[in-house]
This record gives structure tokens, sequence and C-alpha cells, in this order.
């Protein structure tokens, strides 16, 4: 049966939370920019646009967990974010959590 709009919505709700862990995650191995994010969580198989994945950078920015700064590409400017401290506390929490929930969802079968 295929899906409702509404059906994509309650996923996108569901989904949100972990794309701002993906975000976190990558900010923490290095720089991250918009495109190259849209890029990765593609092939997560999240698809996410700009006109959503910049207000969650500029939210994650605004809570502290990101750091972001302009670096010139070429002739363009590039917003570019990094984690901070707070940002790397509260994803070590969140692997945490993750785990037990990935232990209960799949483990546990």
């Amino acid at each position: 049966m295929p899906k409702s709009k509404t059906d994509y919505e309650a996923d996108r709700d569901l989904y949100s939370g972990l794309i701002r862990l993906h975000v976190l995650h990558h900010a923490a191995e290095g720089p991250i920019f918009g495109l190259g994010m849209i890029e990765e969580l593609g092939r997560h198989g999240y698809r996410i646009s700009p006109g959503s994945l910049y207000p969650l950078l500029q939210s994650l920015e605004k809570k502290g967990y990101l750091c972001s700064s302009e670096q010139r590409n070429g002739k363009s400017l590039r917003r570019v974010y990094k984690v901070t401290p707070l940002g790397r506390k509260a994803l070590a929490a969140a692997k945490t959590k993750v785990h037990e929930l990935f232990h209960e969802l799949i483990e546990g079968e």
C-alpha cells in the first residue's frame, strides 16, 4: 500500500533526530558544509532539501552544538560548521542512547 503524504511527514519527524545525530557525528569528524551534508545524508537514504538542512544547522548552532565561520571557496563564500565541546558531549550521550535503542530494536529480537 503506498504511503500518503501524512505518512511521509510522520516518517520525517521520526528521522529528524537521526539526521541531527548524523550532522553532529560528521561535524565531530571534521568541518562540514550544507551541500556536503545533503550529499552525505543522501548516501544514508535521507532526502533533505537545503530549505530543511540550513535551518537545522542554524538550530544546532543556536543551541551551542555547532559553531560556524565563512570560508572562501574560489570566488564564493561557504559557511563551514564545526562541533563544539557541548556538541561532543551531547553526541557522546546520544551514542549511549542509540546503542541502547539498537540493542532493543535489533539485537533483542
